[in-house]
């Protein structure tokens, strides 16, 4: 008779945890979807802070060599502002808008940005179906209901 007790706890254990997971995933669904959403964002400006931390410190390093080295910024000025260099015998290469377009595509590629869908599981896009939501709700509710009634202890006075 112990043993059988052991076992209706146990399937009651089974059946009511699998029920409430279920029906907490029905419910919670678009939560848990927005929330991961929210973690790919708080990435996407953590790594957003980091590239202009890194900025900041190439160009803190610039201006102390600027700093240093007058003669840097006649160097420098043509190539980046884009006038005619002093020096006759200097070239500077001329960039293209399609070559600045694939270098600037070709950089994002590099950072890996990614929507906020895609960093969404799988798993949970289906369950937000809502079909499937109505499904996991049912099928949890039953597991619910059936681990109450047929797995809870039944009392020694009414057999």
């Amino acid at each position: 008779m112990q043993s059988q007790g052991i076992v209706h706890f146990l399937l009651f254990v089974v059946f009511f945890s699998i029920g409430a997971a279920a029906l907490a995933g029905a419910v919670l669904c678009n939560d848990l979807i927005q929330y991961c959403q929210n973690q790919q964002l708080v990435k996407e400006a953590e790594r957003s802070l980091e590239r202009l931390d890194s900025l900041n410190k190439e160009y803190d390093a610039l201006l102390e060599q600027l700093e240093n080295d007058p003669n840097l910024l006649k160097r420098i000025a043509p190539a980046t502002l884009g006038t005619q260099p002093e020096d006759p015998n200097a070239i500077y290469p001329k960039a293209r808008a399609r070559e600045l377009a694939l270098a600037r595509k070709a950089l994002v590629a590099q950072a890996g940005e990614t929507s906020p869908e895609e960093a969404v599981p799988r798993w949970l896009q289906r369950c937000s179906d809502p079909s499937r939501k109505l499904g996991l709700f049912v099928a949890g509710a039953g597991l619910v209901l059936i681990s109450l009634v047929f797995f809870t202890p039944k009392t020694q006075g009414a057999r």
